[in-house]
Parts: C-alpha cells; sequence; structure tokens
C-alpha cells in the first residue's frame, strides 16, 4: 500500500496522504468488482445446489456484503486523514462505521429469513406436501424482529449509550405504552398466539358458534386477521377476539357425516326389516362411505305419520360441493330400496277414526217420552 501511495504521489503529484486516500478508494472499488464477479460465480452454482441455504445464503450476502466493504474501505481513509487533520472527527467516523457495519449484518440477516422462508414454501410445493404458510411467515417475521432489535441494541452500545439505562427507560416506556394502547398490545398476542397454536391458516374456512363470523381466512397480520365470507364481503377480525371465543375448522375435518330420518308409511310396517338391511348393505358397499367409522341403520321410532328408520353415516369426502353430490347419490339409492320393496315414503297425514257404538246411539231428538217423563 505504501508503495502504491508513493508511486501515486510521484506521477499525480499530490502529498503522500492524498496519495495514500486515493490508493485506499481504487483497492476498495477493486476490492468490491472481485467481490460482485465472486459472488455472481457463487450465486450461480448456488443456485443449481439442491440444498436449502445455500441460494439464500449468497443472495443475502450480496448486498450487504458490498456496503460493508465500501464501509470499511471508508473507515480506513478516516483514520489517514486524521493523521492530517486538525479536528478530532476519527473516533466518530469509527463508531458510525461500526454502526454501518451492524446495520449490514442485520440486512443480511433480514434478508436471508425471508429468503429460507421463501425456499422453503418453494421446495415443499414442488415435492407436493402441504405448506402451513402461516407458520412460515410467522417464524419468518419473528425471525426479521429479532435480527433488527438486536441491530439497534448493538448500534445504541456502539454510540455510547447505557444499554441497561436504555432497557430501563424503555421498560418504563412500554409500560406506560401498554396502558395507552391496552388494545393494540391484545391485538399484537392474539397474533402471536395464533401463530403458535394455529387453529387456523390462510385458505382456510373457519367459523364461531359464538359470533356471526363464518369464511375464509385471506391475510393474518400483527393487528388483525382478513376473513372473506361467503357472500364475497371481508371481514377484518381484531386478533384479541380469538382469544376469547370458540373458533370451529371445518377445513380440517377428516369426515363427514350424513345423519337422515327417512320414514316409511305405517301399512309398509312388514317391509321396514328388509329396508333397513338393504339401506346398511347399500351404505357399507359404498366406496365413499368410511367403514371404520360409526355407521348405524336401525327402525328408530313410530313417528307421527311415519315409520322413523334413522341413517347414520360417515362419508370419506370432505369437499362441501362432493358432499353433496354423494348425499344426493345416497339419497336417490334409498329411495329406490323403498321402492322395490313395495313401500312408499311418508308424508304427513292424518286419520280420523269414528266409534261404530257413537254412530248408532240415538239423537236427542227420538228418545223414548215415557223416560223423558220419568226423568222428570
Amino acid at each position: 500500500m505504501q508503495a502504491f501511495s508513493d508511486f501515486l504521489g510521484r506521477h499525480l503529484g499530490v502529498v503522500p496522504w492524498v496519495a495514500t486516500l486515493i490508493a485506499i478508494a481504487l483497492l476498495t472499488v477493486a476490492v468490491n468488482q472481485v467481490a460482485q464477479f465472486g459472488l455472481r460465480r457463487i450465486g450461480r452454482a448456488a443456485a443449481a445446489s439442491p440444498g436449502l441455504w445455500a441460494g439464500p445464503l449468497v443472495r443475502s450476502a450480496a448486498r450487504p456484503l458490498l456496503a460493508a466493504l465500501w464501509a470499511i474501505g471508508l473507515g480506513w481513509m478516516a483514520r489517514v486523514a486524521q493523521r492530517e487533520s486538525e479536528f478530532a472527527f476519527v473516533e466518530q467516523a469509527l463508531a458510525l462505521r461500526d454502526v454501518v457495519l451492524v446495520a449490514c449484518a442485520a440486512w443480511f440477516l433480514v434478508e436471508l429469513a425471508g429468503e429460507v422462508g421463501e425456499r422453503v414454501v418453494a421446495r415443499r410445493r414442488a415435492q407436493g406436501e402441504e405448506v402451513d404458510v402461516t407458520t412460515v411467515d410467522a417464524l419468518v417475521k419473528l425471525a426479521r424482529l429479532i435480527a433488527v432489535v438486536a441491530a439497534v441494541l448493538v448500534a445504541a452500545q456502539t454510540l455510547g449509550f447505557q444499554i441497561a439505562g436504555l432497557l430501563a427507560l424503555g421498560g418504563v416506556g412500554g409500560l406506560a405504552v401498554g396502558l395507552a394502547a391496552r388494545d393494540l398490545l391484545a391485538n399484537f398476542f392474539g397474533g402471536f398466539t395464533i401463530y403458535l397454536d394455529r387453529p387456523f391458516s390462510v385458505g382456510e374456512w373457519i367459523r364461531s358458534p359464538d359470533k356471526s363470523l363464518e369464511g375464509v381466512v385471506e391475510h393474518i397480520s400483527w393487528r388483525h386477521t382478513r376473513i372473506r365470507a361467503f357472500n364475497k364481503n371481508p371481514i377484518y377480525v381484531p386478533n384479541a377476539v380469538f382469544t376469547s371465543i370458540v373458533v370451529e375448522n371445518p377445513s380440517r375435518m377428516s369426515h363427514r357425516r350424513i345423519r337422515e330420518t327417512i320414514g316409511v308409511r305405517y301399512r309398509d310396517f312388514d317391509a321396514v326389516p328388509a329396508i333397513v338391511d338393504d339401506i346398511r348393505r347399500m351404505l357399507r358397499e359404498h366406496p365413499a362411505i368410511d367403514g371404520t367409522q360409526t355407521l348405524i341403520v336401525s327402525f328408530t321410532q313410530f313417528g307421527a305419520s311415519s315409520l322413523d328408520i334413522l341413517v347414520y353415516a360417515f362419508t370419506t369426502t370432505t369437499g362441501w360441493v362432493d358432499y353433496q353430490a354423494l348425499k344426493q347419490d345416497l339419497l336417490l339409492r334409498i329411495g329406490r330400496i323403498v321402492a322395490a320393496r313395495g313401500a312408499e315414503i311418508a308424508f304427513p297425514t292424518r286419520t280420523l277414526h269414528v266409534a261404530a257404538d257413537a254412530a248408532a246411539a240415538p239423537s236427542p231428538q227420538h228418545a223414548d217420552p215415557a223416560a223423558t217423563r220419568a226423568g222428570r
């Protein structure tokens, strides 16, 4: 470096320390160019690598590394300039350099968290696996938050701040902010609970028996959850609500239940056992009915106008549209079974029975007059 600066001083006619600054600047530019070339080569090799970390590491480190090289070069130049200057600025310049280096490290970690999250989601989808995008997004946000907070604390320490006092001040300020923004913090911790417990994820259908709330989850933030109702209206629910209500997640059901009561006429009483057996056999042989789950076909009661048969089973189909088509198919099959046994589906009827002795009783106009007089 000294020989190079002497060479520049002789050929450019500048003082030695200025030549040294020029030499450092040129060296920084050269190192920056070499780093860019190396990163491009490594980036192409990492893109072809099947590993999880190679590509994200290279892409995340590219810009922060180049910025860090410039910060190191400028700090070196500040040291040289300090020896020829009357102003004591080197300490401030070096502190600023350290802050920039800390910021570059935080920048790298923030970029790395995002790159790794995208890589995980892309790999899982390419392999045909289910991806919990909500959890991945939560972990990425948490990693970025930790990186930023750590960078701020280290930078504050570098600039001469007392971290203990800063933390104490933050605690007092946090108490005041917590009292003033209680609902906001409640929503924040409610969102954190959702990320940890994962009662639902983006794209799932949820509903609550406690609230008029039902729809598909579109987005989960730290403050609210956006749900798209079935009428296509968006519903914005504060996350704190989910800590105090019951949430049902039909998207995670393993089966759908069929529970129907089939009524046949009273005159078809003798055909009921055969109808029950035929329906049970049909359900056991149906490919969309899970035979390992509870299956009940039984004559349960004498209804007001029908003999009631309970049909209870679980389907392997969970999709709403497919379930409706399956249910239609099963009901049509049951109707054919009833008809094949010479019976009919009952509908509400009322039969009036008139007693024979009541119909034959004499009216008061035709009563015996002698009996009438005797009664008197």
